[in-house]
């Protein structure tokens, strides 16, 4: 029985010595497949180096490989392991040197890539970071390889003036984090690695490069004081951040230092939390002591709010806003410009960094200057800005002035920059004024709330002003509740300025000055002089009781003018309102002529409002002044009194004739043009529109009283005929102002062309009195004239203009068979008709033919009627035709 268990027992032991050799023979293939796969990827990678792959391309494929190969080689058990293996001391060593040949091959290969490409040191990076996230690969083995690379690398490094290794800042972050490991070991490496990194940034940096002599010997010792000094910084950096911090900031040029930034900044959020903390601490050390140096801020601002909005935990949620802090100390308008870009309103996060960035009151002048810059944008507008172009969109993630209207919210309360906005008042509000007036313009459609955050911005802005009163008076008046509904933005920039002037605010003087100043600069857009003049004018007027200054008369004028009609309207208007001060001015005459000249506009609503302003000023201005300009003013309105629109026309007539009423001592100076004006006149008294035959009335009654002539009586309504109109005014010329005869034929035919009819008939009678009163002044060809042009209005199809234009061909006809062919008997003529002139009397009596055109309606209706009765007869109808041919009028 004893013996039975005692060959058990040997079988058994026999048993687990096989196994355990096969269990050996097992690792050591899987050693030597190693080897041999790392051999055949060896000779792949080398392949590609001699291709002429692009490089972009090549050093993806070859970092493809070399990762399958790190993840074989670092995953192998340790050497001890693998020595515990052999069964002998030779099966022990023939282990260790294959294990040892698997790692120089993985080195080799790493190292022949550097030599041919120094590009290719960011392999180390890569590696670095596949040993940060997995924390089973041999990372002392791997760390070791690094430090060796790096040092071939910087002995390289010597031989080349510029060297290409852009992730230098990237591997400096993950070595960085390696120097806070638990392993000493690692620690030590990592330093080491972090040494040599810090040396390749010392060459790749050109301030080194001039120290360089040309002498070999002399360069050598160069390189050892260099390398002295990085070894002496290891010592004085190893196990201290701040040390750290600090070297890295000084040596890395700022791309790199970005680089170095931002992979700490994307380890925040790594799931292994002492990396994380390490990183955080690293970061903030080193914003601290190089923020300054620091590029693509807009970049990082929008990873850190990118992050923010991933929840995470509250101590990186700290270290991320402090960052945003520190680096608004360092680069406000980046920062700024890039916390503006994100959509509106702003969320819970964007709220954080705005608070964040205020937290530096340092740059709280630089901040708010940033975001007036903004304001003065328009959304929806292509502005060029610090060099770039900027997209002022009207989506809703790119809204960077409604999102300063919005950020000035969370600024202006901090006491730091209640002490700057003081100085920055009046650019701001104007600023906001152009944001209500773009919100309500050209936002209205997109966002209701939009012009709200404008009416916040603007009730911070008081407050922090020492203006509570103002903000107070708005709010009685109602006006911050207008925003939430559809409100004229004039009115609202009108009431603003007249409650700022009614509580005396004591910004006045240097708001005027800066709204005075971007004035006379002109404004970026057009219509943000519209704006500007509603405010200005309002300051204006509350301020300036009796007199103004002349420079501010100057910038009226231009707006006058101003290519943009809105501005030249609105300018008109705010003058109307100002007349009483514009009125004591000495050279007022200055304003009137451009208010004049506006009479020339082709937008008709900038010539009715620049005959009412006109009007306003005339109104209040002393008469000896008036008297200087009437004779201008007068003859600017000749030309709208037979205006297109009917509207400016029926105006330009009756201010006419107020103008003559306010120059009655002084009707002597306007004799002419009212004389030159007659035409219009009597002809639009058969307007079909009864406002604007009101209004020939009403300046023809005061012509003719001024002219001491008895026509008024005849245009009274109740007595009212234009025939006879017409003759009691040619008669007064014929014995009074003969000479203007010939100007009012000539301006009478230029209506014989009109397409109205009325214009026409009217044309034709007035200068078939005309050319009767003044046959002794026209010569021959004159008369010539007037009877082809009388010829042509013969043809029409309206029978009355048709029998009036015969009538009056042949009335010229006989005038002119009347006239001698010679020169000097038509002179002979023409004095003695002088003094002896004789009155006109009715030519057309045209009153009797209309009588006749009302019967001959009546005969036809008759005759209709008969011929539905009785079909077979036909009666005889009285035309205007047949009435003409039996008896026509003779004169």
């Amino acid at each position: 029985m004893i013996q039975e268990t005692t060959n058990t027992m040997t079988r058994l032991q026999t048993l687990q010595s096989s196994v355990t050799w096969y269990h050996v023979e097992f690792k050591a293939e899987i050693l030597l497949d190693t080897y041999s796969g790392l051999l055949s990827e060896q000779s792949i990678i080398l392949a590609m180096n001699s291709s002429f792959v692009d490089p972009l391309v090549q050093f993806e494929s070859q970092l493809q490989i070399i990762e399958l190969s790190f993840r074989k080689v670092f995953s192998m058990p340790s050497l001890s392991t693998v020595k515990a293996m052999g069964r002998t001391s030779e099966d022990t060593e023939d282990l260790e040197n294959l294990y040892q040949n698997i790692f120089n091959i993985f080195e080799d290969t790493l190292l022949i890539l550097v030599s041919k490409d120094f590009y290719k040191i960011q392999i180390l990076k890569e590696m670095a970071t596949w040993m940060s996230e997995d924390s089973q690969y041999q990372q002392e083995r791997a760390m070791m390889v690094i430090t060796r690379v790096l040092i071939f690398a910087s002995k390289r490094v010597k031989k080349y003036r510029s060297i290409d290794a852009p992730c230098l800042g990237l591997l400096a972050a993950e070595l960085s984090l390696f120097c806070s490991h638990n392993d000493p070991e690692i620690i030590q490496q990592a330093m080491a690695g972090m040494n040599y990194v810090l040396y390749i940034a010392l060459c790749q940096n050109s301030n080194v490069v001039k120290f360089r002599s040309s002498k070999p010997s002399e360069e050598g010792s160069n390189i050892k004081v260099m390398t002295s000094g990085v070894e002496s910084l290891a010592k004085m950096t190893q196990g201290e951040k701040t040390k750290i911090a600090q070297s890295v900031g000084q040596i890395l040029l700022p791309q790199l230092l970005t680089d170095f930034v931002w992979t700490l900044l994307k380890k925040l959020s790594s799931p292994n939390n002492k990396m994380a903390i390490e990183a955080a601490s690293l970061l903030k050390l080193t914003l601290e002591f190089h923020a300054q140096k620091i590029t693509r801020v807009s970049k990082i601002v929008e990873d850190i709010y990118e992050q923010l909005c991933g929840n995470p935990s509250p101590m990186m949620k700290s270290v991320m806003l402090h960052v945003i802090s520190v680096l608004t100390r360092a680069s406000p308008k980046k920062v700024i410009f890039q916390l503006m870009e994100f959509p509106v309103p702003a969320d819970k996060t964007l709220l954080l960094l705005w608070q964040a960035a205020s937290m530096e009151s340092s740059v709280a002048s630089e901040v708010l200057k940033t975001i007036l810059l903004i304001l003065k944008g328009k959304p929806g507008e292509i502005e060029e800005t610090l060099g770039e172009k900027r997209r002022f969109s009207l989506d809703a993630t790119n809204m960077m002035p409604v999102a300063a209207s919005q950020a000035l919210c969370t600024f202006l309360p901090v006491t730091s920059y209640e002490k700057v906005v003081v100085k920055l008042f009046p650019e701001f509000l104007m600023a906001l004024l152009l944001q209500l007036s773009y919100c309500s313009h050209h936002l209205k459609n997109t966002a209701r709330n939009r012009p709200l955050y404008v009416r916040d911005a603007l009730k911070a802005l008081l407050n922090c002003s020492g203006l509570e009163e103002v903000d107070k008076a708005l709010e009685k008046k109602n006006f911050w509740d207008q925003f939430s509904q559809v409100m004229d933005h004039q009115y609202g920039i009108h009431l603003i300025a007249k409650t700022l002037s009614e509580c005396n605010f004591p910004q006045f003087p240097e708001t005027l000055h800066y709204v005075y100043k971007i004035a006379v600069e002109g404004p970026r857009r057009s219509e943000d002089s519209i704006v500007t003049i509603i405010f200005f004018a309002e300051l204006l007027n509350n301020f300036f009781k009796e007199s103004l200054p002349e420079e501010f008369l100057v910038l009226f004028r231009n707006w006058i003018n101003d290519s943009n009609p809105s501005v030249g309207k609105m300018s008109l208007q705010k003058i109307a309102s100002m007349a009483p001060v514009f009125s004591e001015i000495e050279s007022v005459c200055n304003l009137l002529l451009p208010v004049l000249d506006a009479f020339l506009s082709k937008e008709h609503t900038v010539i009715i409002r620049a005959m009412l302003t006109l009007r306003n000023i005339l109104s209040k201005l002393d008469k000896k002044i008036y008297s200087t300009v009437c004779i201008r003013i007068a003859s600017s309105y000749s030309p709208l009194m037979d205006h297109v629109n009917s509207g400016i026309q029926c105006m330009a007539i009756r201010h006419f004739g107020e103008l003559l009423m306010d120059m009655n001592h002084y009707n002597w100076m306007l004799k002419h043009i009212v004389l030159g004006s007659l035409v219009p006149l009597i002809l639009f008294l058969e307007s079909k529109e009864t406002r604007i035959v009101k209004a020939c009335r009403y300046t023809l009654t005061i012509c003719v009283t001024q002219l001491k002539w008895s026509t008024a009586s005849l245009l009274k309504e109740e007595t009212y005929n234009f025939e006879s109109v017409v003759l009691d005014i040619c008669n007064n010329l014929l014995s009074s102002y003969e000479s203007y005869i010939t100007d009012l034929i000539s301006d009478t035919l230029g209506f014989l062309g009109s397409s109205r009819d009325f214009l026409k008939k009217g044309a034709i009678i007035l200068v078939g009195y005309l050319g009767k009163s003044g046959e002794h002044l026209l010569l021959r060809d004159e008369i010539d004239i007037m009877i082809e042009v009388i010829e042509r209005l013969t043809r029409v199809e309206d029978a009355l203009i048709k029998e009036l234009a015969e009538k009056t061909r042949k009335l010229f006809k006989e005038i002119a068979n009347r006239m001698s062919s010679s020169t000097i008997k038509q002179t002979f003529r023409k004095w003695v008709k002088m003094f002896r002139t004789k009155k006109l009397k009715l030519i057309y009596d045209v009153a009797s033919i209309r009588t006749l055109e009302g019967n001959e309606i009546e005969i036809i209706k008759d005759s209709l009627i008969e011929s539905n009765l009785e079909k077979s007869e036909k009666p005889y109808r009285v035309t205007k035709e047949n009435y003409f041919n039996e008896s026509l009028y003779t004169v």
